[in-house]
């Protein structure tokens, strides 16, 4: 009896999830495309919590513009909003006011899939699918060419170890990538994500889990790839940012210093 009161309690649980309807619809294609863009991102005197955490403000009248093909640094403590910003730009939440603007476009009014079919996201720990490197990397674009898919190994700083394994594109990553090193699995992440040639690049603290020669190679595949895209990069690490257009310095929601010069540097080292 207790085995089938579990069975149903789960059974419950798992009907419930399946029913439920998400504020923000994957599947909905009421809204704009955007056939093409350049770059331009903006958060609009943003104000947000996260859902399980409703009376902690996250953002409390934040704003933030990032100009089109220039890369953003945004360093702070943790817990400060940084990866916030990712999260909001890529719409995985919607703030509770103010807005989001690609090109001066309110994200809302976009379709889902319009918007992220332009941004690429890198995150600190990259997921990979237990298939082959190929497909991982296909993942980015559906119906990529090996040509496409070659060239994204190339940007990425993955191409050479991929041609020193046995079954090259066709090798098994293991569950989660566990056949691969942490280096190898951050190069075949950024492959994936560079592989549809995005406009927004964001980089959420992609390196901060490597050691100090994979997160080199890696640093390098980024710098290759952020080229005459608009970049936001959210970063501990002095490496990280020593190329940025600007820092952004976020204190509790609010950024507190912006520009480039050594007092910035100065609050990053601090961290």
């Amino acid at each position: 009896m207790t085995a089938f009161a579990e069975g149903q309690s789960a059974a419950h649980r798992l009907f419930t999830t399946i029913k439920r309807k998400p504020e923000i619809d994957p599947d909905d294609k009421t809204g704009r495309q955007l056939e093409d863009i350049k770059g331009d991102v903006e958060l609009r005197d943003v104000y947000f919590s996260y859902p399980a955490r409703p009376e902690q403000l996250i953002f409390d009248g934040f704003s933030l513009h990032v100009s089109s093909g220039t890369t953003m640094a945004i360093v702070g403590e943790s817990g400060s909003g940084k990866s916030t910003v990712i999260s909001l730009v890529e719409r995985f939440y919607d703030p509770q006011a103010g807005e989001v603007l690609i090109d001066g476009i309110n994200i809302k009014s976009l379709q889902l899939d319009s918007v992220r079919g332009k941004i690429g996201l890198v995150s600190q720990e990259p997921l990979l699918f237990m298939t082959s490197i190929k497909d991982n990397i296909t993942y980015g674009k559906e119906g990529a060419t090996i040509e496409e898919i070659k060239r994204a190994a190339e940007l990425s700083n993955a191409a050479n170890f991929i041609d020193k394994l046995p079954n090259g594109y066709d090798t098994m990553v293991g569950q989660r990538g566990a056949q691969l090193s942490g280096g190898q699995k951050q190069r075949i992440a950024i492959a994936r994500a560079i592989i549809k040639n995005p406009k927004i690049l964001l980089l959420d603290e992609a390196t901060s889990a490597l050691d100090v020669e994979s997160e080199r190679i890696v640093q390098e595949a980024l710098n290759r790839i952020m080229v005459d895209r608009t970049t936001l990069v959210v970063a501990h690490r002095l490496t990280t940012v020593r190329n940025a257009d600007c820092i952004s310095v976020v204190q509790q929601g609010k950024i507190v210093e912006q520009g480039q010069d050594y007092i910035l540097i100065t609050h990053l080292l601090l961290i």
